[in-house]
């Protein structure tokens, strides 16, 4: 679990509720260690700046383009996506999820909301909530797009690499994390 901005601590909550072994990683060490990474929400610049300040930026970029597992969610896949759509570059990001993504296009933190989602390989309906959240505009070839909302990609997954739009570690729902440990366990 990157632990450097973001809501690291509902995700290690998640990540437990799925049966992982998480740990907080924040140094080059750290990242050694782990057979796989969950990228948290929060401020995409900021934890791309911390990426680069803390020299992980490129280890995790190498770690990913050769299979490490990686989950992104909202802020997380803008730092996985290939292309940013738009003003407001993130330049320090991996690069690694085929996918062009507008950031902050549901609005400002007034306009968020939280939408039932049905999900490819889950039952039952999963609540999503976003909050200032990207758009997934382009999905590459080898991208299986999981959920819509409103006809547009909100979760994706790239063979070891999957991402959300919104925050699936605010519902206590551990569904999505679920489908993610089992990515892990499978590679």
């Amino acid at each position: 679990m990157l632990a450097l901005q973001g809501d690291a601590r509902e995700h290690l909550r998640a990540l437990t509720s799925a049966g992982a072994t998480s740990v907080e990683v924040k140094t080059p060490t750290q990242l050694a260690g782990v057979d796989a990474m969950v990228l948290p929400g929060g401020e995409s610049t900021t934890i791309g700046k911390l990426l680069d300040r803390f020299d992980l930026l490129e280890p995790l970029k190498d770690r990913a383009n050769d299979g490490m597992p990686l989950f992104g969610t909202c802020a997380g896949l803008i730092l996985m996506a290939t292309e940013i759509v738009g003003g407001g570059d993130a330049p320090h990001r991996l690069g690694v999820l085929d996918v062009a993504v507008r950031r902050n296009a549901y609005g400002r933190q007034v306009d968020s909301f939280e939408s039932q989602l049905e999900v490819k390989g889950l039952d039952g309906t999963f609540t999503a909530v976003f909050i200032r959240a990207p758009v997934v505009e382009r999905v590459g070839h080898d991208v299986e797009v999981l959920a819509v909302c409103d006809d547009v990609p909100v979760v994706v997954r790239q063979g070891r690499l999957m991402a959300s739009s919104f925050h699936p570690e605010m519902t206590g729902d551990a569904r999505l994390h679920e489908m993610f440990v089992e990515t892990v366990r499978g590679s």
